[in-house]
């Protein structure tokens, strides 16, 4: 979390920002914040003298040194010093929040070092790429883009009241403190789908209680965000009931994970209940967007930009072999409970998606790659996943993880 008695800092490109840099500075310091400055420019200039942290010094702490950095080709350049700055970033003890400067460039050297701060560290990147899709540089951290409006190239009228905003409000973020949770619960994650929602809400009603329960939309996004605190050990446990982001990543929908699914969950060896919530579906946007080579498919129209694609037994075959493998490397408790009665609201007796030869496909195949053992086990429940059984097994399962634990 955020370091109260630590600098801001404020990074730009200082060659061609370093007006932009300093008079946020400025503004920071008025506030009665302490601030520090950071240049990731890629060339050495004289400017660079200027900030706190020279560009030089920054890319030393790349792991081929300031050469891979200063190389003369700019997009290996920009490359090496992001990977330089994270590293610099995550090696400093004082950081109270960030906030950056930049148009495409800036953006990408500053937000991965960003993204891999902790979530409720003030991060705030004011760039010229706002306006559009920012998942590639916000990623599953708590980042506040800020559209430029203009470019950040000098100042004027625009730039000097969009800047100042920026400036007030990273100081604002680490001046004034956010109340403390008093219940002092130990935080949860469940990840739900509209498609599972009766499911969450009853497993998070059972819980809540004792728990915080943190409920994330499995959007892709949704997941990376859960298991970015499993990994910084924010979450005391997961119910990952709806892993529909597997269909996406393996079929091209578009609320994909990626390739790290599961791996936090590895790393951290957090208490963990898995199901197939949503893996009947594939999710696309508008109809327009279906890929041709789907255009004989069973679909259903979830409203004017969301089209759902039913999963076949090949397909199922091959989510619960890419399952079965990452779970495979988890060393810590993992249950994996499997509603024979369906997988979701729509894969149920009378529902469009009901196919039990789609979902026989799965649990077979689960069972025959999932290698169980005392701490890795798989468990059938006779129900949909929306029963209320179903959600009471779930809250079962997790509750006698936790008392294994003590």
């Amino acid at each position: 979390m955020k370091k109260k008695n630590g600098f801001i800092y404020a990074v730009a490109t200082a060659d061609t920002k370093g007006m932009e840099l300093y008079f946020v500075r400025d503004l920071i310091a008025n506030s009665g914040a302490k601030v520090v400055t950071v240049d990731l420019s890629t060339q050495t200039l004289s400017t660079a003298s200027f900030a706190d942290f020279s560009a030089e010094s920054i890319a030393a702490f790349h792991p081929q040194g300031t050469a891979a950095v200063f190389c003369g080709d700019r997009g290996r350049a920009i490359d090496a010093m992001a990977t330089a700055f994270e590293i610099f970033l995550s090696q400093r003890d004082d950081v109270a929040g960030v906030i950056g400067l930049g148009g495409s460039g800036g953006t990408a050297l500053i937000t991965p070092a960003m993204q891999a701060l902790p979530v409720g560290v003030p991060k705030l990147m004011v760039s010229t790429m706002a306006s559009g899709d920012v998942s590639g540089y916000v990623g599953a951290s708590d980042i506040n883009m800020l559209y430029s409006v203009t470019d950040v190239a000098g100042l004027n009228r625009i730039s000097r009241q969009v800047l100042g905003n920026a400036a007030h409000q990273i100081a604002g973020a680490v001046l004034f403190e956010v109340p403390a949770d008093e219940s002092d619960k130990p935080a949860l994650g469940l990840t739900m789908f509209g498609v599972t929602t009766p499911c969450i809400q009853a497993v998070s009603q059972s819980l809540a209680e004792d728990y915080n329960c943190l409920v994330f939309h499995a959007t892709g996004s949704g997941g990376k965000a859960m298991e970015k605190l499993a990994d910084s050990g924010m979450l005391s446990g997961v119910l990952d009931l709806t892993t529909t982001e597997v269909c996406d990543l393996l079929a091209g929908g578009a609320l994909a994970c990626g390739e790290d699914r599961f791996d936090a969950i590895a790393n951290s060896r957090v208490p963990y209940v898995v199901s197939c919530g949503a893996l009947d579906m594939v999710n696309f946007g508008h109809p327009s967007t279906i890929p041709a080579k789907y255009a004989d498919r069973l679909f259903y129209h979830h409203n004017a930009q969301v089209t759902l694609m039913r999963t076949t037994p090949e397909e199922n075959v091959a989510i619960a072999k890419w399952i079965a493998a990452k779970l495979n490397r988890c060393a810590g408790e993992v249950r994996f409970l499997i509603p024979e009665g369906g997988f979701s609201a729509l894969d149920a007796v009378g529902q469009p998606f009901w196919s039990p030869e789609a979902n026989q496909a799965f649990i077979t195949t689960l069972e025959a790659e999932l290698l169980q053992t005392e701490q890795r086990k798989i468990q059938r429940l006779p129900y949909n996943i929306n029963h209320p059984l179903f959600a009471e097994a779930a809250v079962a399962a997790f509750r006698g993880l936790i008392a294994k634990e003590k």
